[in-house]
């Protein structure tokens, strides 16, 4: 029998509306907007059904909003398919978080308070320090290291063999979008980001996002959790807390994530949460014809339930 992992959409992939129709379905998943409006103290569940796209872009919003959305694409797909069987699960950057919490790592509850503190401090740091993102497709490791020697800026996300992310000050993304350019890179696209995330720019977060989740509960995975940072397993809960916090500055390994699900025995992924960014990922990295589906909203879950069903 196939194992099967589950991954959680990271941030960025959020868009208004997403989650209605399965609250209105499932009120599981209407629980989870409910409580989340309680814990968090406004109406996060109007600003993800209804926006306005500005309020839900906010980092503090708009992490616990993908999470709350990641949670409730897997809450209406158990329900569906309660004999469900996860053998490991991951998440990009914000869905790791999501990943913990699905695993048994974190409650509910605390992994919202960490979002949104965590959100918070992001965005602060975005606003202390003028950074952005590069997305380069096509170069080699070495060009990537040359191009970051030269302008100062670091390796954010490994996402593929043929694409890396690149982050730092904004000066230094435009060099670098250029340099990997005259390179030769198939495209150097420079994303529109409020910061430059998994660099040290983000490094004052860190100590913000370190005192609330110490203030909360965290126990070992019921499921085994890869870590981006280092992309394998997740150990203890102490470590668990260390790893977290790194990952706030360091680069996410997503294809040695990917690949070390492999080599345990995965072979079916489900993403669960907005859009279907990490489906596109895994299917450059995975071997070709690995099943993968995504489910954000009632018509995938329909599509992903009947094919893990049969």
């Amino acid at each position: 029998m196939s194992k099967r992992a589950i991954l959680f959409s990271g941030q960025g992939a959020q868009f208004v509306g997403m989650g209605k129709d399965l609250a209105d379905a499932f009120p599981a998943c209407k629980a989870l907007y409910e409580k989340a409006d309680e814990v968090l103290g406004y109406a996060l569940s109007k600003i993800c059904f209804e926006g306005p796209v500005e309020e839900l872009t906010k980092s503090n919003h708009c992490q616990p909003a993908i999470f709350v959305t990641s949670i409730a694409c897997y809450t209406a797909l158990k329900e569906s398919v309660p004999e469900l069987e996860v053998s490991m699960m991951a998440g990009l950057s914000l869905g790791e978080w999501s990943a913990l919490h699905a695993s048994g790592a974190m409650s509910f509850e605390d992994t919202l308070r960490v979002l949104e503190a965590r959100g918070r401090a992001m965005q602060e740091a975005c606003d202390e320090k003028d950074g952005s993102m590069v997305s380069v497709i096509g170069l080699s490791k070495a060009h990537l290291l040359e191009i970051c020697e030269a302008t100062g800026v670091e390796m954010a996300n490994l996402n593929s063999e043929a694409q890396t992310v690149l982050s730092g000050a904004r000066a230094g993304i435009e060099k670098a979008a250029a340099m990997a350019t005259e390179m030769g890179a198939k495209r150097a696209i420079v994303l529109q980001v409020a910061g430059a995330f998994h660099s040290s720019l983000m490094a004052s977060a860190t100590p913000k996002l370190e005192v609330v989740l110490n203030a909360v509960p965290v126990q070992s995975p019921a499921i085994p959790v890869v870590a981006n940072v280092t992309g394998q397993p997740h150990g203890d809960a102490d470590a668990i807390r260390e790893v977290m916090l790194k990952q706030v500055t360091g680069s996410v390994h997503w294809y040695e994530s990917i690949n070390a699900m492999t080599a345990a025995g995965v072979s079916e992924f489900v993403e669960c949460g907005p859009g279907a960014v990490l489906t596109g990922l895994v299917k450059r990295i995975a071997e070709r014809g690995t099943p993968l589906y995504n489910i954000q909203d009632i018509a995938t879950l329909e599509k992903t339930v009947a094919a893990i069903s049969e």
